[in-house]
Parts: C-alpha cells; sequence; structure tokens
C-alpha cells in the first residue's frame, strides 16, 4: 500500500502562485507514475499534470506555461508549481500514484489507472 498526503493548498489572488506537495510513503517501490488532479464544485475530476518514472510529463491545455510538475525521487515527493493562477483554477487538488507503467501522452487520459490518491487539498483563487 501507498499513501499520499498533499500539502500547499490554500488561496491566492488571480495572477499569484501556490506550491503543492505530495509525499508518498509505504510501498514507494511499487509507484511508477504520478499526477495531480483537481476537481471543482460540480464538476468531474480531470488531470492537471503527470509525470512517468523517466522524468516525461504531460499537462493538461488549460495550465501548459504555467504549473510545472516535479518529482524528487529520493525524497518521495511529488510537486506542482502553479504561476498565473486564474479563477477557474479553483479546485480540491489530488495526487494520485500509479502501480502501472503509463505512457506520457495518457497520464491525464483516466483517474482509472491511478492505484493510490491522496486527501486533495484546497485551492481557492480570487479575482
Amino acid at each position: 500500500q501507498v499513501q499520499l498526503e498533499e500539502s500547499g493548498g490554500g488561496s491566492a489572488q488571480s495572477g499569484g502562485s501556490l506550491r503543492l506537495s505530495c509525499a508518498a510513503s509505504g510501498d514507494i517501490y511499487s509507484i511508477s507514475c504520478m499526477g495531480w488532479f483537481r476537481q471543482a464544485p460540480g464538476k468531474e475530476r480531470e488531470g492537471v499534470a503527470g509525470i512517468d518514472s523517466d522524468g516525461r510529463t504531460n499537462y493538461a491545455d488549460s495550465v501548459k506555461g504555467r504549473f510545472t510538475i516535479s518529482r524528487d525521487k529520493a525524497k518521495n515527493t511529488l510537486s506542482l508549481q502553479m504561476n498565473s493562477l486564474k479563477p477557474e483554477d479553483t479546485a480540491i487538488y489530488y495526487c494520485a500514484a500509479s502501480r502501472i507503467i503509463i505512457p506520457a501522452s495518457l497520464l491525464l487520459h483516466t483517474t482509472g489507472l491511478y492505484n493510490y490518491w491522496g486527501q486533495g487539498t484546497q485551492v481557492t483563487v480570487s479575482s
């Protein structure tokens, strides 16, 4: 089993920045790919950014150029640097991990590819 714990959420003004972190513990050697997903009120959970075991990344079109995902395998952490935040970025952000090898192009395809999820952290962006 793998446990994931997010931190770093909060409130920001439009145009501001926040950095999310996710700490993994447990059977960390079983983790292949990781990603960030988000869910806004009344909407389905959607992929934001993903990274495979070789460091290849994939981003949702809505965050390209603004968000950066990174992974530190030595520290068992996943991060999401969010810049130029917009009110539409407001959501609960979830860290996810998968045991399977996922092609970079499919990292955000479906939540069903991920085995483990964190509890989520709220991000609120005001205009």
